[in-house]
């Protein structure tokens, strides 16, 4: 009984997480765009780090909660299923466009930051507070980049949030604060629930956010790529995917170890050269003709499978 109440109370967070960042996003940018703030700024900061409210507030709750290996396995985690399952599933709907600058240096710039993430957690078992600063140095970067590319044509920038212009300011401001509480007790409710899953079970914390808290926390990005492979736009889906990644990485994790130091366990030193080695064959699918089509989705989601049974093993 126990059991199914852990479980339940899981899928519960999972739901407040994603509602709550989709109300936070629609919120937040129906205000930037009252206050006359470029559709630019607000698809490259708010709309961009909404996708990555539920790891940034599953891994800040569980960093502080000493859960450490739920904050780094969600992070690496939901990084492989973003590539090899989600855009898997998704050329497996349609083949999907990759942009030039995608192939030259976003996907790329994952696999830098990526490998970055492995070497300081390894150096000495911890993501401090240097640590920390040096990925938030290197996200800032990004968003600069970011800007420079878009005013030149060369990015796809993801809008706001589509509906009704004339919402009123309280209507917006409690889709804010109403999304925010909704992140912050979902984030609560589903790292407690995942930690009595894992000591039921005899599980690890590292095991179970590598792939039950990845997938709860993945739910948006999986829910935006497909739905944008039916509606014929599965061209965004890369670039939404590798955003995501580097976000994670840099803003989640520089976040979390920014307020407090993040344990770093060596056995995810293993899933650390998957996350990595994951995007180098992302690159490596796409690099000739710019595209991932139903082929490579499959084989990706072979790679899925083999890391998966690896995990159960």
């Amino acid at each position: 009984m126990e059991v199914v109440v852990q479980f339940v109370l899981l899928v519960v967070g999972f739901i407040l997480l994603v509602k709550g960042a989709d109300w936070f996003v629609e919120g937040a940018s129906r205000v930037a765009e009252k206050f006359g703030i470029p559709q630019l700024v607000i698809g490259l900061t708010i709309v961009a780090m909404g996708t990555s409210l539920p790891e940034a507030a599953v891994s800040v709750s569980a960093a502080l909660k000493g859960s450490a290996e739920i904050t780094i396995g969600n992070i690496v985690g939901s990084n492989i299923m973003n590539v090899l399952l989600i855009l898997g599933l998704t050329s497996l709907i349609t083949p999907i466009a990759v942009q030039k600058s995608t192939v030259k240096y976003e996907i790329p710039f994952v696999a830098v930051v990526s490998a970055l993430l492995m070497g300081l957690g390894c150096t000495d078992q911890v993501v401090g507070r240097t640590d920390g600063l040096i990925l938030w140095a290197l996200m800032l970067c990004y968003l600069g980049y970011l800007l420079y590319m878009s005013k030149r044509g060369m990015a796809i920038v993801e809008e706001a949030p589509d509906g009704d212009k004339q919402m009123s300011i309280w209507k917006m401001l409690l889709l804010i604060v109403a999304g925010g509480v909704m992140i912050v007790a979902g984030s609560d409710v589903a790292v407690d629930a995942a930690t009595e899953l894992a000591r039921i079970f005899g599980m690890s914390e590292r095991l179970i956010g590598l792939t039950i808290v990845a997938f709860g926390t993945s739910l948006p990005e999986l829910v935006t790529s497909a739905t944008a492979a039916i509606k014929g736009k599965a061209d965004i889906a890369v670039g939404n995917i590798v955003g995501s990644n580097i976000f994670n990485i840099l803003f989640v994790v520089g976040t979390s170890a920014l307020i407090t130091p993040v344990a770093y366990a060596a056995n995810f030193f293993v899933d650390s050269v998957v996350c990595v080695v994951t995007v180098v064959l992302l690159w490596a699918l796409v690099v000739k003709k710019h595209r991932l089509g139903r082929a490579g989705g499959a084989c990706m989601l072979v790679c899925y499978g083999v890391y998966f049974v690896h995990l159960m093993g």
